[in-house]
């Protein structure tokens, strides 16, 4: 895979504090950001409630191939579940209860974007 260019990585960031807004706005406590291990990154770890929660972010301006969701491919809630059991050994954290949510962000027409959160996605 081709290394994304700038503007790619600027709407990555983008999405993922908007994403960041969005959870805090449903009272969820932020544990991490972007952590990178075993050449992957788990975009958000957070906790709603007692449950911990990877969340995978996925940024669109357009649909012309796809949904954001859409890119959560079967290969890819694969590798999340990979990097989210080494997080959690990391942690010390083996009978933590957790879920996946993906969070999509579209740009609408008028320029704003649009959030859309899956909760327990895959």
């Amino acid at each position: 895979m081709a290394n994304p260019g700038p503007e790619t990585l600027k709407l990555g960031r983008l999405g993922e504090d908007l994403a960041l807004r969005h959870l805090k706005e449903k009272n969820y406590r932020i544990v991490a950001t972007g952590f990178r291990i075993h050449r992957g990154e788990i975009d958000i770890i957070a906790r709603d409630g007692a449950t911990l929660v990877f969340v995978e972010v996925k940024t669109r301006t357009r649909t012309a191939f796809g949904r954001p969701e859409e890119a959560v491919t079967p290969a890819k809630q694969r590798q999340l579940r990979r990097l989210a059991q080494a997080y959690l050994m990391s942690q010390g954290l083996g009978d933590v209860g957790c879920r996946f949510d993906v969070i999509a962000v579209r740009r609408g027409d008028d320029g704003g974007y649009a959030i859309e959160h899956f909760r327990d996605a895959f």
